[in-house]
């Protein structure tokens, strides 16, 4: 298989297509309130990334484990 000029262009038009959905249109400055939007937005994922690495320390401790199979012989039990 050859690559020729049509597939070049094809290849180009789609890079640029792709650089421009991510950088956004031309001529558009944020303004304060899109900097605002960005900086909670920002300070969300920061939050919430604390609160999976909280979450996965305590889902991978070995007291965790054995709590919970003590809670699921305690149902066993009853039921």
């Amino acid at each position: 298989m050859t690559i020729g000029p049509f597939s070049v262009a094809i290849v180009a038009i789609i890079c640029w297509a792709v650089v421009e959905l991510i950088n956004g249109p031309k001529g558009k400055k944020r303004n304060k309130k899109d900097d605002q939007d960005i900086a909670a937005l920002q300070q969300e994922v920061l939050q919430c990334k604390e609160r999976i690495a909280t979450l996965e320390k305590i889902v991978t401790d070995e007291k965790y484990d054995l709590k919970r199979e003590f809670e699921n012989l305690k149902r066993d039990s009853a039921a």
